[in-house]
This record gives C-alpha cells, structure tokens and sequence, in this order.
C-alpha cells in the first residue's frame, strides 16, 4: 500500500546535513510558533495540522536510529510523491522505539516505523557540589543536604512536548528542575574533589525504569589558619624574636584542637617544624603531618629597657665583628 512522503527535514527548516542541536533548536522553535493554543480560534485547526506534523518530524529526526531508516530510503524522494515500502524493508514496520505518543502519527509515520511502543529509560545521572567545612571532612558523619538538579524531564523524555501537546510537565524545554533534601553520611577524612555516589537519586527514569545516580563532588572550604596538602596539614605561627633565639613552647593550633609544640633555640624566619601524626588519615590507615611555618614578629613598640637591651646585643655583635 502506497502512501505519501514526507519530508521531514523541510517541515523542521533544516538542511539534511543539520546537527543534532539545529534540529533541536528547529523543533522547538516551530513548536511554540504553531502550538495551538497560541492562535486564534479560526486559525487553530490548521495550527493543530502544523503542530502534528512537526512533532511527527522530530520524533524521527531527533532519534540518531530512526533519523537513520529515514535517510536510507533515499534522498531524492519529494515531498507529496507516492512511496511504498519495497519487501526487503518489511522489517521496519515492527520496530520498537521510544518517544513521543504514535496516536495520530501519519501513515507515512507508520509504514516505515510501525506503531510506537514506548520503551522505558534508566534516569540520567546528575551532579551537583557539597561545601564542607574542613573540621566536617575530617570527622565525618551525617549532613542533610538541599539542592536543586536539574535533568531530563520523565514525562516527555526530553522531547519537549506529549504526542500533540507541549509536556505540562517541563513547559516545552525537556528538561525538569526537582528541589531535594537528603541526608548523606559523609566518611572521615574524605578530600577535596572526592565524589560520593548516591544510587536512585539522580533523574527519573521513565515507564517503570530506575532513577539515575546523583554524584556529589566534595568541595572543602577554605580555613581560618588550615591548609589540607594531600594527607598533609599546614599552618604559620608568630613567634617573638627572643622566643626564636632562646627557644619557647609555643600553641599551634590543628584539626584536633590546640596543643604545645617546642620551638628549638635559633630558629630562623620561614623554618618549618613538624607535628608529627596530626595531618589526613590515608588510604592505609596511617596519618600525615602537620607542617608549622615558624614568622618571626617584630615588635611594632618597644619601652626603653628593651629597647637598651636591643642596643647593648647590637653592639656585642659589632664588636664580636672587629675582633
């Protein structure tokens, strides 16, 4: 049985060589223009033939597989000739596609592709971040999360619209903005760029199909006096002249709190001293170090008798050079 072609590409405005974007683009351009009720009573039944024909259009050209079958019955075909499936292509009719609604597709539609059966789909993976405090990716333990994401919409699969309709559901662009709170257990010393994979929480999937997998990326925020360099931790002290000379004890702070660290006599300006076993934990257990830059701070005021004991060490220090 003979019927009439179609030429899906120029119902679109896209030449046979467009891109998957241009057709997309076309689509949804054409869609808004001819949707139904965006015209007047008079005009809206012809508005409603346009509307069926380019969702017909787009249903193939927006499918890489069925965009294929099309192109292979030949590009010298024209729109309004007579076609008819030769005997070798009788297996196209009983394909089975995701998409659109069929009802109302035209029989140039159906000869070549069959009836549609919809076909469900595994939702889309998304990501997104999570800002953690660096005392919170050193402890650990359970943080309720509320985020937006944003993926294909399930109820139009993407495609913009419902057989005839623009998609309720998305308002035409396919894709669908879902806000969630979720609690996430956060494991101890995890690191910055780290990802955790949270399964069933992505996209929906469509017909009876799972969700897709949400992934969060771990982005640690910065510290007031912390710095996390691998499994290492590195902050800077001030410490007094005389304490740099003479030596002291001195609080440095770290991840588990303050504790007393020795500063040994003649310590120099930009020193790193170590504290051992108060950095990240690795991948075997074992604990970095904690790195203290040593600053020595020059007093901004002084009273007299330091000041004269500054002057008396400044001229032993001459003299020590003449001798």
């Amino acid at each position: 049985m003979s019927t009439t072609f179609k030429d899906y590409y120029e119902i679109l405005g896209v030449d046979r060589k467009a891109t998957a974007t241009e057709i997309k683009t076309a689509y949804r351009k054409a869609a808004r223009k001819y949707h139904p009720d965006l015209h007047a009573k008079g005009d809206k039944s012809a508005a409603e033939e346009k509307f069926k024909e380019i969702n017909e259009a787009y249903a193939v050209l927006g499918d890489p597989d069925k965009r294929a079958q099309y192109d292979s019955i030949g590009t010298n075909m024209q729109s309004g000739q007579e076609w008819q499936p030769t005997p070798d292509m009788g297996g196209f009719g009983s394909r089975t596609w995701s998409g659109t609604d069929a009802d109302g597709f035209s029989e140039f539609f159906e000869s070549l592709f069959g009836r549609a059966q919809p076909r469900s789909t595994r939702g889309q993976n998304l990501e997104t971040e999570i800002e953690l405090t660096l005392e919170e990716a050193y402890h650990g333990g359970q943080k309720t999360l509320q985020f937006s994401i944003s993926g294909i919409c399930p109820t139009c699969n993407g495609a913009g619209s419902t057989g005839q309709q623009i998609c309720q559901n998305c308002g035409g662009t396919g894709s669908k903005t879902t806000n969630k709170t979720l609690d996430v257990k956060i494991p101890p010393f995890i690191r910055d760029g780290s990802k955790i994979r949270l399964k069933g929480q992505g996209g929906a999937g469509s017909g009876h199909s799972p969700a897709g997998d949400l992934l969060l990326t771990i982005n640690i925020l910065p510290h007031t006096c912390l710095t996390l360099n691998g499994t290492c931790l590195e902050t800077t002290i001030k410490i007094r002249p005389e304490q740099a000379v003479l030596g002291s004890q001195v609080p440095v702070p770290t991840i588990d709190g303050e504790v007393m660290m020795t500063i040994p006599p003649m310590t120099h300006n930009g020193q790193k001293l170590r504290l051992k076993s108060k950095g990240w934990q690795d991948r075997d257990g074992t604990r970095g170090d904690e790195y203290v830059k040593v600053v020595i701070d020059i007093p901004r005021t002084m009273s007299p008798a330091e000041k004269e004991i500054y002057q008396r060490l400044a001229e032993l220090r001459s003299e020590g050079h003449r001798r």
